[in-house]
């Protein structure tokens, strides 16, 4: 008995075949015509618990402001900062510059003390968050395949770090940060997923329009929400966040190995388009 009934031949083969009934009900992402590929960070690339790393960077980046501030109200403030950069949504100001107006304003720190203390970090504590971030085997070949196409490739992380933090969870992954053709961080950005605007600024840097992007990522309202300017989306699952009561669906999901088969597949197809007769 299943469910209150006789098992049929195709409740066998389901529990048998799982796989092959989930991938062949799976909508199929086209990648004939994309021309760059936005890749998330964290839980996409790298393997990295956010609710231990952002305690971890926040509690020695206040240890080396402690001369200047209480690092308990400095982690607090940099909360409040973090916030204020989620809501941002004026062009004019980086990122950064809501930073530094955040901490004058609440801690009458200004913004080349802040830099200073900054510097001190990455340069004695930085390293010691390296063992929270684990590199997955097949990342490195998804950016590769995906450059062998003639895809832009553009790290998409929420930029809420400095592009040196940014920097090292890349190195510590074993990924090349120069393979990118662009990567989001406080210094130059100017919103944070998942608002349109940090997709649209990204379109407006590559100059491609956004049906022929795809956002790769693993949080179903931060990385999908990139659908909402008309970029096609995959969900990667192994380390997939699922917000509760989000209304984004991914145009594909799967793991790093299938998503790198469908890249192959395509560069293998298109090797074929531009083949000529003898």
């Amino acid at each position: 008995m299943y469910a209150g009934r006789y098992l049929t031949s195709h409740d066998i083969l389901f529990s048998m075949l799982p796989s092959f009934f989930r991938k062949s009900r799976q909508k199929v992402i086209d990648l004939s015509k994309i021309q760059a590929v936005l890749f998330d960070l964290d839980g996409t690339l790298v393997d990295v618990d956010m609710e231990l790393f952002v305690p971890g960077y926040l509690r020695r980046l206040t240890e080396q402001m402690s001369d200047h501030v209480n690092p308990i109200r400095a982690t607090q403030v940099l909360h409040q900062a973090v916030a204020a950069m989620f809501a941002n949504t004026d062009a004019s100001r980086t990122l950064e510059s809501i930073l530094f107006e955040v901490l004058q304003a609440e801690l009458a720190l200004l913004p080349e003390r802040y830099t200073a203390c900054l510097d001190r970090f990455c340069q004695d504590d930085l390293e010691s968050l390296r063992p929270l971030v684990t590199g997955h085997p097949l990342s490195s070949q998804l950016i590769e395949s995906s450059l062998a196409q003639g895809w832009k490739i553009v790290l998409a992380t929420n930029p809420i770090f400095p592009r040196v933090v940014v920097d090292a969870r890349l190195t510590w992954g074993e990924l090349d940060g120069e393979a990118f053709h662009h990567v989001t961080a406080y210094e130059t950005a100017h919103f944070c997923k998942p608002s349109p605007l940090f997709f649209e600024e990204i379109l407006d840097l590559l100059q491609v329009p956004a049906e022929t992007c795809l956002m790769v990522g693993n949080d179903t309202l931060h990385d999908l929400s990139a659908s909402r300017v008309g970029m096609q989306t995959c969900l990667l699952t192994p380390w997939s966040i699922k917000r509760p009561g989000t209304c984004f669906k991914a145009d594909w999901q799967g793991n790093h190995e299938e998503l790198l088969s469908l890249i192959e597949s395509e560069e293998s197809i298109s090797s074929q388009r531009v083949t000529c007769p003898d």
